[in-house]
Order: structure tokens, then C-alpha cells, then sequence
């Protein structure tokens, strides 16, 4: 049977760009089967999706992740090629290595190895895997969720493979995030020529104060947890491209990462209210892409925290930073999630890369979790 190393490797020289998952779920369900899970694949328009159960009884334990990787970008910038996994010096490369190719493949083979060894164990495994995360995440784990829950099947615990590590595998457990709301703004104005202000409205300068309150105001003070709230414009553009041409419409975008202390209804509340209070003429359409979440203590907390302590005599560090993941689908149905994966420096860049012996840290890891959680 192939190594965590070589599992890898299959999974890396797969071209599984979203939401195209290249056969990587295959390969994954003759793993499962062997072990003894019942396969079920869920296809959703254009992306496909595997829930993988060993055993009927509770509590579920699951391992969730996803198939897809981001594009490569020009493969001649590459040293290796991306979706050729190469060995040198100790590191393995390839897109997906991280993010999060690594983590499926000590998945299986932790799970394979903890099967061996307790065939009888406490519950039931799953693996909930997408082909969809980096994309659109419309057709992915929310909806294996919403089909599990349809069924009243609960999973107690889940483990992301996420890369929540920052040095070393195991130096950061993420348990948690940060909510995320993203605002499509038009202020719209009067198109005219530069010389003839008068006979224009220029929605630059209309909005321009009212984005200053917005990027200078304070939205909570975090908590022990999460951070302050934080808003960012992350696009901003108006006007044809000419000098001499005021613009009649201003488009921005901007997104908040926000913390428990405040929901996505207030946030939108009070940016509303700034933009009446300015007297602005403006569209604005919300994409709510997910509630904060937060395991702080409980049995998968502890688990992990001892497994990394036993594998690497290290304490590991809990955290929220960090963009989203699919846990927030899976935390709201009432599971203990934590994000456990490799070192997340080289994600989605050119010549992603992962530590070999890490690939093995992190196998021991997931299985020593295991061991605390059903036996």
C-alpha cells in the first residue's frame, strides 16, 4: 500500500482546478472502500462531492477537505511543474501541496492505519470531500450539509485540512473563524465634461466622505477570540478611461471580516446608514458568505491539542485569523470543527510547496486524534 508521501504525489499530478476534481475522489473512494466506508457521491451541477461513512452508530467523526486546487498561473514560472509532484531536498512540490492535497492524503492514510489497529472502534469515520472550495462554494460542502441535516445525520466532530500551520505542522490549530460579508457598491452620478462641472455630478467626490467614515470607523472591539472587525476596499473604479470625462458612475467593493460581537444584519444596518447620511444615490447588493464560528473547548479541542503535544512535544497555539473555510458550513449543525493542516506560507503561490516529514507529522497527528476520540 502507498505511503502518505506517494498518496500525495497521485493527488498533486491530478489537474483538478475548480470545480474539476480530475478522478481525485475516485482514487479516494477505493481507498475508503477497502477500509470498509460506504461511498456516496453527491454531484451538484458542475462540482462533485463525497460523503464516505464507516460504521451507522454516533458519535461521527469526519475529515472534510476538498479535491479542487487554484490555477497555476504560468507554468513557466514555475521551477517544477505544477502538476508534476517533485522531490528535492526534503520538500515536495506541486499545486496543491498545501492547500490542500497533503492533508487528504494523511487523512487516508491515518484513517487506513487506525482501521488496522482498531477495527472495533467507538463511532463511526467520515470524509466529507468538495471539488468546489476555491471557487464559488455553492454547490459544495453546503450542500452535502444541507443533505446530511435533511437526513438528521450529525457529525459530532470534523477535522478541516486546512493549512493552519505557520512554521511548523501543528504550531497553529484554527478553531474558529471570522465571519464574512462583502458589499457591491454604485454611487451613481452625472456624466459630463471636466470643464463643465456644473453640468456633471462626479459620484468620486459625493462618495469619497462617506468611504472615509466607513474606513475609519470602529465597528467592535473583538474579544478574546476574534479580533476587532475589520473593513477593507478591495476594488474601487469609475470613469471611461478618457481625462476629460466625468464619471456618472463610482463602483467599489469592500468586505468586512467580523467577529462574534456583531452580526451581518448590524453591519449592514450601519453602512446604509452612513451612505443616507451622506445623501448618497447608490445600489448596493450583499454576498454573505458566512457567519463566524468558534469550537473553544471540547473533546476535538483537547484531542488535538494533546495529539500535537505527543507528536512534536510542543503546545500548539489556537486561533481565528485567516480568511474562510467550508467549517463554517459544518460548525452551525452543532459539531466541534478545528482546522488542522500543513504550514500555509506557500499556498496559491508559485512553487507551492510542502515539507516532506511534515506529510508524516501530520498523518501521526490525525491518527493520535482518532485514538483520543473513539477508543
Amino acid at each position: 500500500m502507498k505511503d502518505v508521501l506517494a498518496v500525495t504525489k497521485d493527488l498533486i499530478n491530478r489537474r483538478s482546478v475548480t470545480p474539476e476534481d480530475a478522478g481525485c475522489q475516485d482514487m479516494m473512494k477505493d481507498w475508503l472502500a477497502e477500509l470498509g466506508f460506504n461511498n456516496e457521491t453527491m454531484v451538484f451541477e458542475d462540482t462533485t462531492n463525497l460523503w464516505s461513512r464507516r460504521g451507522n452508530d454516533g458519535p461521527v467523526f469526519c475529515f472534510a477537505g476538498h479535491t479542487d486546487v487554484v490555477p497555476s498561473g504560468p507554468e513557466s514560472a514555475w521551477k517544477t511543474p505544477p502538476f508534476s509532484a517533485t522531490e528535492k531536498d526534503g520538500v515536495l512540490y506541486g499545486r496543491g501541496a498545501a492547500d490542500m492535497k497533503g492533508s487528504l492524503a494523511a487523512m487516508l492514510t491515518a484513517t487506513r492505519q487506525f482501521v488496522n489497529d482498531y477495527p472495533d472502534h467507538h463511532g463511526s469515520i467520515a470524509f466529507l470531500i468538495t471539488s468546489d472550495e476555491e471557487g464559488p462554494f455553492i454547490n459544495g460542502t453546503t450542500r452535502v450539509i444541507d443533505t446530511l441535516e435533511a437526513r438528521n445525520e450529525k457529525i459530532k466532530w470534523c477535522i478541516v485540512g486546512e493549512p493552519s500551520s505557520t512554521d511548523t505542522v501543528g504550531d497553529v490549530v484554527k478553531n474558529g473563524r471570522r465571519g464574512s460579508l462583502t458589499g457591491d457598491l454604485i454611487v451613481k452620478g452625472i456624466q459630463g465634461h471636466v470643464a463643465y462641472p456644473h453640468l456633471a455630478k462626479n459620484p468620486v467626490h459625493d462618495a469619497s466622505p462617506a468611504l472615509a467614515e466607513l474606513a475609519n470607523a470602529h465597528w467592535d472591539n473583538g474579544n478574546d477570540f476574534f479580533p476587532p472587525t475589520s473593513f477593507q476596499i478591495s476594488n474601487i473604479h469609475a470613469g471611461t478611461g478618457a481625462g476629460n470625462v466625468i464619471p456618472g458612475e463610482l463602483h467599489v467593493c469592500f468586505n468586512f471580516r467580523f467577529s462574534t460581537e456583531v452580526t451581518d444584519r448590524e453591519l449592514i444596518k450601519r453602512v446604509e446608514e452612513i451612505l443616507a447620511r451622506h445623501n448618497l444615490d447608490y445600489e448596493i447588493k450583499w454576498t454573505f458568505n458566512g457567519q463566524p464560528f468558534l469550537t473553544d473547548k471540547g473533546d476535538l479541542v483537547e484531542a488535538a491539542q494533546k495529539a500535537i503535544s505527543s507528536e512534536m512535544d510542543f503546545d500548539t497555539e489556537l486561533s481565528t485569523a485567516g480568511g474562510t473555510s467550508d467549517g463554517r458550513f459544518i460548525a452551525p449543525t452543532g459539531a466541534q470543527v478545528v482546522e488542522l493542516g500543513p504550514v500555509n506560507a506557500s499556498i496559491h503561490k508559485i512553487d507551492e510547496h510542502v515539507r516532506i516529514q511534515d506529510l508524516y507529522h501530520l498523518e501521526r497527528i490525525y491518527y493520535r486524534i482518532m485514538e483520543h476520540l473513539l477508543t
